[in-house]
């Protein structure tokens, strides 16, 4: 799978793993140049605290465009640092 945002590639991977219809890309696989840390946190009550990447590139920005569980629940463990974007700004294309 690949992520397309801005007609630039900022993730791929074949190693993704589907939750909730989100695909969560490994870190290694996400371009970090286009990753700024947001402060927007929210809670999963099954996965935990969420916290967001702003996408930028140039003058271009999304805020919260992407989002990880730094310190997942037990049951959410696979997904720890990897990283799901919102689908209404970026492309998720299989490769």
């Amino acid at each position: 799978m690949r992520v397309i945002w801005n007609n630039q590639l900022v993730a791929e991977s074949d190693k993704t793993i589907v939750v909730e219809n989100n695909y969560y890309f490994p870190p290694e696989s996400i371009h970090q140049s286009f990753f700024e840390q947001n402060n927007k946190e929210t809670f999963c009550p099954w996965k935990g605290k969420a916290s967001y990447y702003n996408l930028v590139h140039g003058e271009d920005k999304d805020e919260a465009a992407a989002w990880y569980y730094p310190e997942p629940k037990a049951a959410a463990s696979n997904i720890k640092n990897h990283v799901a974007f919102d689908k209404s700004v970026v492309k998720i294309e299989d490769i």
